[in-house]
C-alpha cells in the first residue's frame, strides 16, 4: 500500500481499490493516482473475461434494444470488445469500430481530434470511409467503457454524425465523476449507464477517499 500521496509521482498504484456493482456483478477496481492528489478506479475491461464482456453486453443491450438500432459503434482500444458484445447482445452483426491507429487503409479517413483522463496528449479517432455507407442515415448507438472526462464520446458523436448517422443512444459500463455532462451536453440525455463510480482524493492517513460531488 502507498503511505504517502506524493509516491503517486513514481508508482500510481495505491494499492486500495473500489468496489462497483455492474448490473449486478460485483468487481474491485483498483485505485491508480493519476496525480499525488488526484485518483480514479481503473476498469480494464479487456482483462475481465469474456463471462463479464458476456453480462455487460446483455445488460447494455436490455437497455439500448427499445431505441432499434441499426448498428453499433465503438473507439478502440476498450470500446471495442463492448462494442462486440452488445452487437451480439441485440441479435446484430455488423459493427463499426472508429480506429486510433494510422493504418495504410486509413489514409483518407474521416477523422476527429480528441482526449482522454487515462492517456497522455491529444488523439485521433479515425473513420474508414468504406464504413460510410453502412452510417448514413442509420439509426446507431454508441457504446464505451467509461464516460469520464467527456471527450472521447463527444468526439465519437461528432465522428459518426459527420458520416451521418443518426445517434439514438450512448451505452457505456460506467459513467465516472460528472465532467463529461458539460461536454456531452444535450447527448446527456442520451446516456445509458450500468454502474457509477467516482474520483478519489487522499487523507491525511493516505487512505484514498471518493471526492465530493463525484
Amino acid at each position: 500500500m502507498t503511505d504517502d500521496p506524493a509516491d503517486a509521482k513514481t508508482d500510481p498504484a495505491t494499492g486500495q481499490s473500489w468496489r462497483v456493482d455492474v448490473a449486478g456483478w460485483s468487481i474491485d477496481l483498483p485505485i491508480v493516482a493519476i496525480k499525488p492528489d488526484f485518483a480514479i478506479s481503473l476498469m480494464m475491461v479487456i482483462d475481465l473475461g469474456v463471462k463479464f464482456g458476456a453480462h455487460v453486453g446483455q445488460a447494455l443491450a436490455a437497455k439500448l434494444k427499445a431505441l432499434e438500432p441499426d448498428i453499433v459503434i465503438g473507439a478502440a482500444t476498450l470500446g471495442i470488445p463492448v462494442a462486440i458484445d452488445v452487437t451480439r447482445a441485440l441479435g446484430l452483426d455488423a459493427y463499426v469500430i472508429l480506429q486510433k491507429s494510422p493504418k495504410l487503409h486509413l489514409a483518407n479517413a474521416l477523422e476527429q481530434r480528441i482526449s482522454s483522463i487515462t492517456s497522455k496528449g491529444e488523439q485521433r479517432l479515425l473513420l474508414d470511409r468504406a464504413a460510410v455507407p453502412l452510417l448514413k442515415g442509420k439509426r446507431v448507438v454508441v457504446v464505451d467503457d467509461v464516460i469520464a472526462s467527456g471527450s472521447s464520446m463527444k468526439g465519437s458523436l461528432d465522428l459518426v454524425r459527420k458520416a451521418g448517422a443518426d445517434v439514438v443512444g450512448i451505452g457505456v459500463i460506467l459513467t465516472e465523476a460528472t465532467e463529461w455532462k458539460p461536454v456531452l451536453g444535450a447527448d446527456e440525455q442520451l446516456v445509458h449507464s450500468l454502474a457509477h463510480i467516482p474520483q478519489f482524493s487522499p487523507d491525511r492517513d493516505g487512505t484514498w477517499k471518493p471526492i465530493a460531488g463525484t
